[in-house]
Protein backbone atom coordinates (compact mmCIF):
# COMPACT_ATOMS: atom_id res chain seq x y z
CA UNK A 1 0.00 0.00 0.00
CA UNK A 2 3.03 2.39 0.18
CA UNK A 3 2.65 3.50 -3.25
CA UNK A 4 -0.89 4.25 -2.96
CA UNK A 5 -2.61 7.76 -3.65
CA UNK A 6 -4.40 7.16 -0.02
CA UNK A 7 -0.59 6.71 1.59
CA UNK A 8 0.63 9.98 -0.42
CA UNK A 9 -2.27 12.05 1.41
CA UNK A 10 -2.01 10.42 4.94
CA UNK A 11 1.62 10.86 4.66
CA UNK A 12 1.37 14.86 4.24
CA UNK A 13 2.75 15.20 0.11
CA UNK A 14 1.38 17.82 -1.10
CA UNK A 15 -0.77 16.40 -3.83
CA UNK A 16 -2.30 18.89 -6.57
CA UNK A 17 -5.26 17.61 -8.92
CA UNK A 18 -7.83 19.30 -11.62
CA UNK A 19 -11.18 18.79 -12.10
CA UNK A 20 -12.21 17.29 -15.60
CA UNK A 21 -15.88 19.20 -16.50
CA UNK A 22 -16.14 19.17 -20.16
CA UNK A 23 -14.30 16.67 -22.38
CA UNK A 24 -14.94 13.46 -22.41
CA UNK A 25 -12.47 11.52 -23.86
CA UNK A 26 -10.23 8.96 -23.62
CA UNK A 27 -6.87 10.61 -23.93
CA UNK A 28 -7.88 13.10 -21.14
CA UNK A 29 -6.17 11.23 -18.29
CA UNK A 30 -3.29 10.76 -20.58
CA UNK A 31 -3.27 14.24 -21.05
CA UNK A 32 -3.38 15.66 -17.89
CA UNK A 33 -1.03 13.58 -16.37
CA UNK A 34 1.67 14.41 -18.50
CA UNK A 35 0.73 18.11 -17.78
CA UNK A 36 2.05 17.12 -14.80
CA UNK A 37 -1.32 16.28 -11.90
CA UNK A 38 -1.62 14.11 -9.00
CA UNK A 39 -4.91 13.12 -9.86
CA UNK A 40 -8.19 14.08 -11.57
CA UNK A 41 -11.95 14.43 -10.48
CA UNK A 42 -14.63 13.54 -12.84
CA UNK A 43 -17.55 16.00 -12.25
CA UNK A 44 -20.75 13.99 -12.70
CA UNK A 45 -22.50 16.79 -10.47
CA UNK A 46 -22.32 19.56 -12.76
CA UNK A 47 -21.13 17.92 -15.80
CA UNK A 48 -23.08 16.16 -18.32
CA UNK A 49 -21.10 12.66 -18.88
CA UNK A 50 -23.01 9.50 -19.02
CA UNK A 51 -22.15 6.62 -17.66
CA UNK A 52 -20.32 5.04 -20.17
CA UNK A 53 -17.73 8.54 -20.64
CA UNK A 54 -17.19 7.89 -17.32
CA UNK A 55 -16.09 4.44 -16.93
CA UNK A 56 -13.72 5.02 -20.19
CA UNK A 57 -12.10 7.94 -18.84
CA UNK A 58 -11.40 6.14 -15.37
CA UNK A 59 -10.25 3.00 -17.57
CA UNK A 60 -7.84 4.73 -19.17
CA UNK A 61 -6.47 6.66 -15.88
CA UNK A 62 -6.54 3.27 -14.32
CA UNK A 63 -4.02 2.36 -17.18
CA UNK A 64 -1.53 4.95 -16.69
CA UNK A 65 -1.83 4.85 -12.84
CA UNK A 66 -3.59 8.14 -12.59
CA UNK A 67 -5.82 8.29 -9.55
CA UNK A 68 -9.42 9.41 -10.77
CA UNK A 69 -12.10 10.33 -8.50
CA UNK A 70 -15.81 10.84 -9.41
CA UNK A 71 -17.85 13.95 -7.65
CA UNK A 72 -20.89 11.80 -7.80
CA UNK A 73 -24.42 13.50 -8.46
CA UNK A 74 -26.16 13.12 -4.97
CA UNK A 75 -26.00 10.58 -2.15
CA UNK A 76 -27.62 7.83 -3.74
CA UNK A 77 -26.34 4.36 -3.72
CA UNK A 78 -26.30 3.54 -7.23
CA UNK A 79 -23.98 6.74 -7.65
CA UNK A 80 -21.99 5.30 -4.87
CA UNK A 81 -21.87 1.59 -6.18
CA UNK A 82 -21.33 2.22 -9.96
CA UNK A 83 -18.70 4.68 -9.22
CA UNK A 84 -16.63 1.96 -6.98
CA UNK A 85 -17.24 -0.39 -9.70
CA UNK A 86 -15.87 1.35 -12.56
CA UNK A 87 -13.18 1.78 -10.43
CA UNK A 88 -12.01 5.05 -9.47
CA UNK A 89 -9.76 5.75 -7.01
CA UNK A 90 -12.27 7.36 -4.92
CA UNK A 91 -14.99 9.32 -4.54
CA UNK A 92 -15.96 13.22 -4.01
CA UNK A 93 -19.61 14.14 -2.27
CA UNK A 94 -20.72 17.17 -3.09
CA UNK A 95 -22.22 19.79 -0.13
CA UNK A 96 -21.61 17.51 2.63
CA UNK A 97 -23.55 19.35 5.75
CA UNK A 98 -23.89 16.41 8.16
CA UNK A 99 -21.74 13.68 9.55
CA UNK A 100 -24.43 11.31 8.88
CA UNK A 101 -24.22 11.88 5.38
CA UNK A 102 -20.42 11.23 5.58
CA UNK A 103 -21.43 7.93 7.17
CA UNK A 104 -23.99 6.92 4.42
CA UNK A 105 -21.11 7.37 1.84
CA UNK A 106 -18.81 5.05 3.41
CA UNK A 107 -21.59 2.61 4.30
CA UNK A 108 -22.29 2.44 0.84
CA UNK A 109 -18.33 2.46 -0.71
CA UNK A 110 -16.78 0.79 2.15
CA UNK A 111 -17.19 -3.79 2.31
CA UNK A 112 -18.20 -5.37 5.59
CA UNK A 113 -16.87 -5.14 8.09
CA UNK A 114 -16.51 -1.46 7.28
CA UNK A 115 -20.19 -1.06 5.38
CA UNK A 116 -22.15 -2.98 2.98
CA UNK A 117 -21.04 -2.15 -0.63
CA UNK A 118 -22.60 -4.84 -3.23
CA UNK A 119 -19.93 -7.66 -3.96
CA UNK A 120 -19.28 -8.01 -7.42
CA UNK A 121 -15.74 -9.11 -8.15
CA UNK A 122 -15.60 -9.48 -11.80
CA UNK A 123 -15.59 -5.62 -12.88
CA UNK A 124 -13.37 -3.19 -14.30
CA UNK A 125 -12.12 -2.21 -9.98
CA UNK A 126 -10.19 -5.53 -9.88
CA UNK A 127 -9.17 -5.50 -13.40
CA UNK A 128 -11.31 -8.22 -14.36
CA UNK A 129 -8.88 -10.33 -12.54
CA UNK A 130 -10.09 -13.28 -10.50
CA UNK A 131 -9.08 -12.48 -6.93
CA UNK A 132 -9.32 -14.32 -3.76
CA UNK A 133 -12.64 -12.00 -1.72
CA UNK A 134 -11.34 -11.39 1.20
CA UNK A 135 -8.13 -9.41 0.75
CA UNK A 136 -9.06 -7.96 -2.30
CA UNK A 137 -12.09 -6.51 0.22
CA UNK A 138 -9.88 -5.44 2.66
CA UNK A 139 -7.14 -3.96 0.23
CA UNK A 140 -10.33 -1.84 -1.86
CA UNK A 141 -11.22 -0.85 1.59
CA UNK A 142 -7.97 0.82 2.63
CA UNK A 143 -6.77 1.97 -0.67
CA UNK A 144 -10.28 3.70 -1.63
CA UNK A 145 -10.53 7.47 -1.28
CA UNK A 146 -13.70 8.90 0.73
CA UNK A 147 -13.62 12.69 0.44
CA UNK A 148 -16.26 15.49 1.17
CA UNK A 149 -16.99 18.71 -0.03
CA UNK A 150 -17.76 21.43 2.39
CA UNK A 151 -19.68 24.08 0.60
CA UNK A 152 -22.13 26.26 3.08
CA UNK A 153 -22.40 27.59 6.57
CA UNK A 154 -23.64 24.44 7.65
CA UNK A 155 -21.12 22.12 6.62
CA UNK A 156 -18.18 24.43 8.24
CA UNK A 157 -21.07 24.07 11.63
CA UNK A 158 -20.60 20.32 11.89
CA UNK A 159 -17.30 20.34 10.11
CA UNK A 160 -15.54 18.56 13.45
CA UNK A 161 -18.50 15.84 13.64
CA UNK A 162 -18.60 15.15 9.82
CA UNK A 163 -14.05 14.05 10.17
CA UNK A 164 -14.92 12.33 13.07
CA UNK A 165 -16.66 9.83 10.47
CA UNK A 166 -14.35 6.64 10.34
CA UNK A 167 -13.88 6.40 6.39
CA UNK A 168 -13.33 9.76 5.45
CA UNK A 169 -10.08 10.55 4.51
CA UNK A 170 -10.68 14.59 3.98
CA UNK A 171 -12.53 17.47 3.15
CA UNK A 172 -12.14 19.42 0.40
CA UNK A 173 -13.69 23.33 0.38
CA UNK A 174 -15.58 24.17 -2.78
CA UNK A 175 -14.83 28.02 -2.52
CA UNK A 176 -17.58 29.46 -4.83
CA UNK A 177 -20.77 27.99 -3.02
CA UNK A 178 -18.83 28.20 0.21
CA UNK A 179 -18.54 31.69 -0.53
CA UNK A 180 -22.16 32.25 -1.91
CA UNK A 181 -23.69 30.72 0.94
CA UNK A 182 -22.07 33.19 3.49
CA UNK A 183 -23.33 35.85 1.11
CA UNK A 184 -19.97 36.85 0.40
CA UNK A 185 -19.28 35.05 -3.45
CA UNK A 186 -15.93 35.56 -4.54
CA UNK A 187 -14.66 37.29 -1.40
CA UNK A 188 -12.19 34.33 -0.61
CA UNK A 189 -10.31 36.89 1.78
CA UNK A 190 -12.98 38.46 3.76
CA UNK A 191 -12.59 37.34 7.47
CA UNK A 192 -15.45 35.21 7.76
CA UNK A 193 -14.81 33.02 5.06
CA UNK A 194 -11.02 32.75 5.77
CA UNK A 195 -12.25 31.91 9.64
CA UNK A 196 -14.34 28.89 7.50
CA UNK A 197 -11.18 27.91 5.47
CA UNK A 198 -9.36 27.40 8.75
CA UNK A 199 -11.79 25.58 10.88
CA UNK A 200 -12.11 23.08 8.28
CA UNK A 201 -8.68 22.61 8.13
CA UNK A 202 -7.97 22.35 11.72
CA UNK A 203 -11.14 19.85 11.72
CA UNK A 204 -8.86 17.05 9.56
CA UNK A 205 -5.86 17.79 10.86
CA UNK A 206 -7.08 17.05 14.38
CA UNK A 207 -8.48 13.96 13.43
CA UNK A 208 -5.41 12.96 11.18
CA UNK A 209 -6.74 13.71 8.11
CA UNK A 210 -6.00 16.38 5.21
CA UNK A 211 -7.69 19.04 4.10
CA UNK A 212 -7.56 21.50 0.09
CA UNK A 213 -9.92 23.47 -1.75
CA UNK A 214 -11.00 23.78 -5.58
CA UNK A 215 -9.96 26.98 -6.55
CA UNK A 216 -10.20 28.60 -10.54
CA UNK A 217 -7.15 30.30 -10.27
CA UNK A 218 -3.49 30.23 -8.09
CA UNK A 219 -3.70 33.32 -6.60
CA UNK A 220 -6.16 32.81 -3.69
CA UNK A 221 -4.86 28.85 -3.20
CA UNK A 222 -1.09 29.90 -2.77
CA UNK A 223 -1.77 31.20 0.80
CA UNK A 224 -3.48 28.02 1.95
CA UNK A 225 -0.39 25.62 1.22
CA UNK A 226 1.36 26.90 4.03
CA UNK A 227 -1.62 26.91 6.34
CA UNK A 228 -2.52 22.92 6.13
CA UNK A 229 -4.06 22.80 2.68
CA UNK A 230 -2.07 19.39 1.27
CA UNK A 231 -4.60 18.35 -1.41
CA UNK A 232 -5.93 20.77 -3.64
CA UNK A 233 -7.55 21.14 -7.11
CA UNK A 234 -6.67 23.78 -9.43
CA UNK A 235 -8.76 25.05 -12.62
CA UNK A 236 -10.53 22.31 -15.01
CA UNK A 237 -10.21 20.87 -18.15
CA UNK A 238 -12.57 23.56 -19.89
CA UNK A 239 -10.29 26.22 -17.85
CA UNK A 240 -7.40 25.35 -19.27
CA UNK A 241 -8.14 25.19 -22.70
CA UNK A 242 -9.62 28.82 -22.23
CA UNK A 243 -6.42 29.88 -20.63
CA UNK A 244 -4.55 28.18 -23.24
CA UNK A 245 -6.14 30.40 -25.98
CA UNK A 246 -6.11 33.97 -24.38
CA UNK A 247 -3.08 34.88 -26.67
CA UNK A 248 -5.27 34.27 -29.73
CA UNK A 249 -6.12 38.25 -29.93
CA UNK A 250 -2.82 39.59 -30.55
CA UNK A 251 -2.77 37.15 -34.02
CA UNK A 252 -6.25 38.64 -35.48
Amino acid sequence: MEHTFKSRMQSGERLLGTMVTTFASVDLPKVLAVCGFDFIVIDCEHGSFTTRETADMIASARAIGLPAMIRIPELRREHVLKGMEMGATGLLLPNTETAEQARTLVDWAKYAPMGHRGVSLSRPHTDFVKVEGRSYMDRANAEGVIMVQIESRRGVENIEEIMAVEGVDMALIGPNDMSQDYGLLGRFDHPELEAAFARTVAAARSQGRQAGAHFGSSGPLKPWLERGMTVNMWNSDLGLLQAGTRGMAELR
